[in-house]
This record gives structure tokens, C-alpha cells and sequence, in this order.
């Protein structure tokens, strides 16, 4: 599949997947028997909504908040701004948050990873503000950045007024604190792209201050995490592997869940369900409807050449290229057909290139709306051409072009 870059590049793709239909006609939307006042079901990778019931009102989400605190403080660690083993010391205003808490003391310092597991494990909100006032000087400027990053997220209907989740009245304050089932799900799918991220929210029990007599030993409160217990039986959701729960009288039953089978990650919201126990059927509603209606497909994998593209200068007149992770989409069933391939190129590819250089994106379109996109590059180094290597090089097209080819048979 030829496509033209700037004008004199030109890259030949590859077949290194059949987009052909399967003969599964696409599932018919149905009507879900859900309890939850609001809920959505997204796919993670292209933020296609599977399904979805009142979407965009605003409600509030109680410990779903601190999806939030976790992605503000993996990305400073992701910058370099901040370490998992930095000593954290504990205020006197973090240490008198209530509800679910590790019991922090006035002074005590514990390392910002066992700080983050606690708050992804045990939902701490000593620890969530612990961290909050560590990384912004206090409480009050950290949410200033949760409003901030959220409005870069798209999270339109969504309004942080603390760093814990707990009620603004619980708290003292008159504020809004409110968020929407498919801004939460937008700022899930952010999420479990963080590094650590997955690794904190899968964890089904940790233990705090392990070498002292006070050392809280956590469980999640996320009673669908897939787990196999010291019996061998397996618990929980197949393949759902976080993200948080929440829980308050005026919130209700609530949860941010993700589960991935074969690559192909869901991400399902539900805010207000009536109990705990309708909170999971819920959630295992919605996962089921779209593992039974999407598939993975899997578009690229590293290393996996997606084709070469000509480059200027080189000493070699081509190079090839191949995504620098691993592409998989998931799509309504029997739709692969629908699927389309093109580079949008960031740069010129002239000659010096280097290994692992990123050139572009590959951009994956279906029904010509695009779905996903991911960074290409060079699988190789191309050094640049001499003059005298060019010369040559331009000799031999020109003998090319004026010397008869071979008649046809």
C-alpha cells in the first residue's frame, strides 16, 4: 500500500495483517439492566464508548478520586521530578484525615511508593494527602493541579476540591467535588498507560511498615480484582486487573474497573450503584457485553517491519521501519474489514537516521474515523552518503533509464 510522503518519499507497506471480515455480523446494541445511576464502557486503547447510561452527568465519585492523585504523582516520578523512593513526612492535616486510612503519625516518614500503595491498595486517605502536600507544598495547590490536568484530559464535567475523595463537608469546606462516569473513564484510560500503574492498582494485599509492630497489613477493596488464592481457586473477574473503588453515603457503590483479555483492554465505569454487590454486577454486566461483542486485533508488534521508506542522502536508499510497541485495537466483531493503514510522518527522513529514531506514526482508521495511533522508527542506522557514493549512486539510474529494458514476452 504505497503512500507518499512530502512529495518525494515513499513507503511500501508491508502485509503483516489480513483486515478482511471474519463473517461475524456486528452485535446489536442491546438495553443492559444496570442500577447504577450512571455507567460507561469504553475501549481503552481507541476510547471508543461500548456503551454507556447518563454518561456525562455529574455525580459525585468518592476514592475514585484518587485515580487522580496516583496519575499526578507517576507522572512527576515519569519527569523525574520525583522518586518512589523519596521519604515523604507526614502532616499534622494529613494525619487527621479520616475514613480509610494507614494511621499516619505527625512526623512519620515513609518512602512515596509505600505512600502509593497504600492509596491504590488500602484507598488511605492520610496517604493521599501525605503525597498531595510532597508534591505540591499543600493540599490546596495539588488540587489546583488535579483541575488543571483534568481540563487537559477533556474532563469537562469534573470538579476536584480535594485530593482524598472524601465529602467537601466532611471536610469543612463548601466546594464542589464531582466527576462524571465517562470523564473517569478518559482519565482511566490515561491511567493505565502510567508505568506502575497497573502494578499498584492489581495488588491484592500489601503490608506497611513491615519491620515495626504497627505495620497495617492491606487488602483491596476492589472485591472483582482477578486473583488466585493460596487454595489455587481462582476469585474475582477474569483478566481485571484494577483500578478503584469509592464509597460514601452520598456517592453510593462506585467503581473505575479495567480488565484486559488477549490485548484487548476495557476500561467500565459506574457511578451510584445502590450496594456493593450491585456495583459488581454491574461492572461484570458491562465487561461482559463487551467481550462478547468487541475482539482484539492485533495491528503491529515490535520489531515486526511494517515496510521501508526511502531516504535522502543515505548510504543506503531505504530503511526500514516497525512501531516501537504493540498495536492491538479492540473492534466491534465482524469490522475488521474496516480497517485502514497510513503514516503521518513527523520529519523529513533524510540521512543521518538512527536506530529507534521516531519518523512518525502509524495511524489506524476504521470506517475512515481514526481509532489509534503509534510512533515508528527506524530499525536501523542510515549513515549519509558521501558525494562520491552519490554520483555513483546517480550515474546508475541515469545508465537505467536510457538503456532498452528487456522485450516482454
Amino acid at each position: 500500500m504505497p503512500s507518499i510522503h512530502k512529495g518525494t518519499i515513499a513507503i511500501i507497506l508491508l502485509t503483516v495483517l489480513c483486515l478482511s471480515t471474519i463473517g461475524i455480523l456486528p452485535a446489536s446494541a442491546q438495553e443492559l439492566s444496570l442500577s447504577a445511576k450512571a455507567a460507561v464502557l469504553m475501549e481503552a486503547r481507541s476510547g471508543e464508548v461500548i456503551y454507556e447510561k447518563d454518561m456525562h452527568a455529574p455525580l459525585p465519585m468518592a476514592s475514585i478520586t484518587k485515580i487522580m492523585t496516583l496519575v499526578l504523582a507517576l507522572e512527576a516520578i515519569e519527569a523525574g521530578k520525583a522518586s518512589l523512593d523519596d521519604l515523604i513526612t507526614t502532616s499534622e492535616h494529613a494525619a487527621d484525615m479520616g475514613g480509610s486510612q494507614i494511621w499516619l503519625e505527625v512526623g512519620e516518614q515513609m518512602t512515596m511508593k509505600d505512600m502509593l500503595y497504600a492509596i491504590a491498595v488500602g484507598s488511605a486517605n492520610d496517604a493521599a494527602v501525605a503525597v498531595a502536600e510532597y508534591l505540591s507544598g499543600s493540599e490546596a495547590s495539588f488540587v489546583a493541579e488535579m483541575n488543571r490536568r483534568a481540563q487537559e484530559l477533556g474532563m469537562t464535567n469534573t470538579v476536584f476540591s480535594n485530593a482524598s475523595g472524601l465529602p467537601p463537608r466532611t471536610l469543612g469546606m463548601d466546594a464542589e467535588h464531582h466527576s462524571s462516569a465517562y470523564d473517569l473513564a478518559l482519565l482511566s484510560r490515561h491511567a493505565v498507560r502510567l508505568p506502575h500503574l497497573i502494578e499498584m492498582v492489581s495488588t491484592h494485599e500489601y503490608t506497611m511498615r513491615p519491620d515495626t509492630t504497627g505495620k497495617p497489613h492491606l487488602y483491596t477493596l476492589n472485591e472483582l480484582l482477578d486473583r488466585v488464592l493460596g487454595s489455587g481457586r481462582r476469585y474475582g473477574y477474569p483478566g481485571l486487573d484494577g483500578i478503584k473503588t469509592g464509597m460514601t453515603s452520598e456517592a453510593g457503590y462506585c467503581l473505575a474497573a479495567t480488565a484486559q483479555r488477549d490485548g484487548m483492554r476495557l476500561i467500565s465505569v459506574v457511578l451510584g450503584a445502590p450496594t456493593k454487590d450491585a456495583r459488581s454486577k454491574d461492572t461484570t454486566t458491562l465487561m461482559d457485553y463487551g467481550f462478547r461483542t468487541y475482539e482484539p486485533v492485533t495491528i503491529a508488534r515490535p520489531g515486526q517491519s511494517l515496510g521501508e521508506a526511502v531516504v535522502s542522502w543515505g548510504k543506503e536508499e531505504k530503511v526500514s521501519v516497525s512501531t516501537i510497541e504493540e498495536l492491538t485495537i479492540g473492534v466491534p466483531r465482524g469490522s475488521q474489514g474496516e480497517l485502514t493503514r497510513e503514516i503521518d510522518w513527523k520529519k523529513d527522513l533524510t540521512a543521518p537516521l538512527h536506530k529507534g529514531e521516531v519518523l512518525g506514526e502509524l495511524v489506524i482508521k476504521r470506517g475512515g474515523i481514526e481509532i489509534a495511533r503509534v510512533d515508528i522508527a527506524a530499525d536501523y542506522d542510515v549513515e549519509r552518503a558521501n558525494i562520491l557514493q552519490m554520483l555513483v549512486r546517480m550515474s546508475k539510474r541515469l545508465l537505467q533509464s536510457i538503456v532498452p529494458g528487456k522485450p516482454s514476452d
